[in-house]
């Protein structure tokens, strides 16, 4: 199997049902196999080589996820952009990626442009819904390859080694590392999710898009996919918006990172709404307060659920099911309220120190993990691949410990990383435009906890004696060359930043004036 052979079994299953839900555009399972034809077409009929970098430049759209799709039915790599950084960071990422081709949205044009213009090395950019930005549309586009045959490009064995999508996480120094995602690490999420997600309820399945499909939102289609599940998408997340649709549309499942998640159960309004379709409530990207997980229960029902992975081993390294939370929050086994999740069926985790020992039940070190999940490494970046599989293992940077029910619980993070809203972001990344401010000396950034947020990112400055800047235009600065994700919300000014003994920057004497004492320093 192929990742785009889930959704040709959709198509196989029920044509004419739905596929995709935009507001002003749907697609059946028919309708989307013959444009997405058409696209690959129009791609190898453009000069498209097998394995190309292909990136997708739009905010949450059907046509968007079209292009994916083609993407994959080519036997390109998914190159996934953030709308929400900034054109010059997205560029920087393609360009390291190798980027051949861009499909953009019209109302990210001036944004796609600005990148365009930092790739020399682009071979085609396609607009997908409108001709009017010197780009051919996407009807021009695959009229041009109507022609063109796709070429076979599977083995008996499904290419399982074909590069599903470099994916950006979250850079340290410089770009962020694109990891290399194959088709067989796809696969294995998918039958994972069909395991865990679908299980035996696979008929009338109605998912609901709201979080950026640049992230989980967008692979988890795939998982829908061979049900013939349909997928309705909205631009951006919005309360109201979802639970008016989940009323309409008989919404079953829907993917939320905890801030989402936490703006819904806050809604005034929220016990007015028919939620009785709902089935599966999933959520990822960050953890979440066990309280939260008990007024979940509350309000939808048994329905919350939540999982763990990140980009080098996608999305199921454990799950926490819906019948696990239910139990927990009526006061069975409470403390998995706490964890993250028992460990999927085909994944192997062990907690390992410093010197790659194991260690024991409950005793806390970084969670590392072996398996299919386990994606080949970054691209072009060896000393990375090096250090993130020591003693034959895959380093996730997370510290946490095992249960003797082999529950996963995640304490901190050994990474200097920071999840705001579900987005990764490394705190050098954020350091380094403030430090090359004039007026600064010193610079440390770290993550605060938030009750909306989960962390939101505080710069701690130290000024150059004589000099002056205020917190609005470290904000500033920082918004111009990273884009809105990756800004401190507030900026400190202190006198000096503690150090450890051999000068280092001391960030856990820093977080201890901000985090509240507990078992756990992640929110």
């Amino acid at each position: 199997m192929r990742p785009i052979d889930y959704f040709e079994r959709g198509v196989r299953k029920n044509p004419n049902r739905d596929f995709l839900v935009s507001e002003d555009v749907k697609y059946s399972y028919k309708q989307a196999a013959e444009l997405i034809d058409n696209i690959a077409k129009g791609l190898y009929a453009a000069g498209f080589e097998f394995g190309d970098s292909v990136a997708v430049y739009s905010h949450n759209h059907a046509t968007a996820v079209i292009g994916v799709f083609s993407i994959l039915r080519a036997g390109g790599a998914w190159i996934p952009v953030n709308v929400r950084n900034s054109a010059s960071s997205n560029a920087e990422y393609m360009r390291y990626t190798k980027t051949r081709w861009i499909f953009f949205h019209s109302e990210v044009a001036h944004l796609a442009q600005k990148a365009i213009d930092l790739i020399p090395d682009l071979k085609g950019a396609i607009c997908l819904d409108s001709g009017d930005f010197g780009y051919p549309s996407l009807q021009v586009f695959c009229a041009n390859g109507i022609s063109t045959e796709i070429p076979d490009w599977s083995d008996p064995f499904g290419n399982p080694n074909a590069i599903f999508s470099r994916w950006p996480t979250g850079g340290t120094t410089g770009p962020s590392k694109g990891v290399e995602i194959s088709n067989a690490n796809v696969v294995t999420m998918v039958e994972l999710g069909l395991k865990h997600y679908v299980d035996n309820q696979p008929n009338d399945i109605v998912h609901l898009a709201v979080a950026p499909i640049t992230h989980a939102a967008g692979i988890i289609i795939n998982i829908f996919a061979p049900v013939s599940g349909t997928t309705v998408i909205h631009k951006s997340f919005d309360a109201t918006a979802v639970l008016e649709s989940i009323q309409r549309d008989k919404v079953t499942h829907i993917f939320l990172p905890p801030t989402a998640y936490y703006a819904l159960l806050d809604h005034p309004s929220v016990r007015d709404y028919d939620c009785s379709s709902l089935r599966q409530i999933l959520i990822a990207a960050a953890p979440v307060s066990p309280d939260k997980f008990k007024r979940g229960v509350d309000v939808f029902g048994p329905v919350i659920c939540q999982c763990y992975g990140q980009a080098e081993a996608p999305m199921l390294v454990s799950m926490l099911s819906c019948q696990v939370v239910a139990e927990a929050a009526q006061g069975i086994k409470p403390e998995r309220l706490k964890s993250c999740g028992e460990v999927t069926s085909c994944t192997q985790v062990s907690i390992l120190d410093d010197s790659g020992n194991v260690m024991d039940i409950g005793e806390r070190g970084e969670i590392c993990c072996r398996g299919p999940l386990v994606t080949p490494g970054y691209f072009e970046k060896p000393d990375a691949n090096i250090e993130a599989r020591q003693f034959g293992w895959h380093h996730t940077g997370d510290i946490g410990y095992l249960d003797q029910d082999n529950f996963l619980y995640i304490v901190d993070r050994k990474k200097d990383m920071i999840i705001t809203g579900g987005f990764n972001v490394f705190a050098t990344e954020v350091e380094s435009p403030i430090l090359a401010l004039p007026e600064i000396l010193e610079c440390a950034v770290i993550g605060v906890p938030d009750e909306k947020w989960g962390e939101l990112i505080k710069a701690i400055v130290v000024l150059n004696p004589g000099h002056m800047i205020d917190e609005t235009d470290v904000i500033r600065v920082c918004r111009d060359k990273l884009g809105s994700v990756k800004t401190p919300k507030s900026v400190e000014f202190w006198d000096e930043i503690p150090k450890t003994a051999v000068g280092k920057t001391d960030k856990k004497v820093i977080r201890k004036k901000f985090w509240p004492e507990g078992d756990r320093a992640v929110n």
